[in-house]
């Protein structure tokens, strides 16, 4: 008890939240929940995702990538900020590389997994934030960071106008807050929104609900290589502890495209497509379910829109 009193008197949870409180917090806009369809790589695959939410009627808001800024051409930089731009959603580009796509040894290896999502040496930091500044320069407001050191010279960077003020920081699945207090040492260091880790309870991401305001990503299906599993049914009470909160629709039983390119792309653009379907059959529940439904239109406050040079 002592411990839970410590942690309470430094602004904690004194443990997880198992009374699930709802939350009060919203969107800029006063909405609860917004979409988001991951692993989004390149022009060709938004195209599809944006045809396909208009035909499913499915509220989009935000589209990730995994690849990495450096992996798309300039052109294709481009034309996504500008098809992005044109419907009003976010685009967050990941800023790579990382161990794992290195030469290290270690995270190939079966007790060194935990560092394949980190900058390995400071060149790769390097890396990581010119990855950054090329999606600024394109109009990019949005970019996926992995590792701490990275976020920290992110919030520093764009402090400092090295980034422009308003680029959002994203924090990745692979850079796991798994508690309240990881949490909140990440929204110090510059974090504007961060995805959990796929399999918290409900009563762990209620605690960390309690310690930061800034939304949560919180996967509702995850791929295989985080965990494979379907959460449709707890939509309605994720929406109403997590607030405000980016519903992720991810894809079990779909290949790991990491890193794509036009070798992968029939092949991305089918993964998308059913993303979106994905999240067209998880807000039908939250519709039965009675529970509020409005959402942000496109262009709402808060969203990193890319505002192409």
């Amino acid at each position: 008890m002592e411990t839970r009193d410590f942690l309470a008197s430094i602004g904690l949870p004194r443990g997880d939240l198992h009374e699930l409180p709802t939350s009060p917090a919203r969107f800029p806009d006063g909405v609860r929940y917004r979409v988001e369809i991951p692993s989004t790589e390149g022009p060709r695959c938004l195209e599809a995702v944006l045809e396909e939410s208009d035909r499913l009627g499915v509220p989009l808001h935000r589209v990730s990538q995994g690849s990495g800024v450096f992996l798309q051409t300039d052109d294709e930089l481009d034309e996504l900020a500008h098809l992005a731009a044109d419907a009003g959603i976010e685009v967050s580009l990941f800023a790579r590389p990382n161990a794992g796509w290195g030469t290290s040894a270690m995270a190939r290896a079966p007790g060194g997994a935990a560092l394949a999502p980190a900058a390995r040496g400071q060149d790769q930091v390097v890396a990581c934030l010119d990855d950054a500044r090329r999606a600024a320069a394109h109009g990019f407001r949005s970019v996926l960071i992995a590792d701490v050191g990275v976020l920290a010279a992110f919030g520093a960077a764009r402090a400092a106008g090295f980034l422009p003020p308003n680029m959002q920081a994203k924090v990745s699945v692979m850079l796991p807050a798994a508690n309240p207090s990881s949490a909140r040492v990440f929204v110090e260091l510059g974090a504007s929104t961060i995805n959990v880790p796929t399999d918290l309870t409900l009563p762990q991401l209620a605690a960390i609900r309690a310690a930061v305001e800034v939304p949560l990503d919180v996967y509702v299906e995850s791929p295989d290589n985080l965990g494979g599993f379907l959460r449709h049914h707890e939509i309605p009470e994720i929406v109403r502890v997590c607030a405000p909160v980016y519903l992720k629709f991810g894809l079990r039983n779909a290949p790991d495209v990491y890193p794509a390119g036009t070798h992968l792309e029939q092949l991305v653009i089918s993964l998308g497509r059913e993303r979106v379907r994905r999240a067209r059959l998880g807000l039908d529940l939250l519709a039965r379910s009675g529970a509020e439904l409005s959402t942000s239109p496109p262009g709402a406050l808060g969203l990193a829109v890319p505002q192409p040079p």
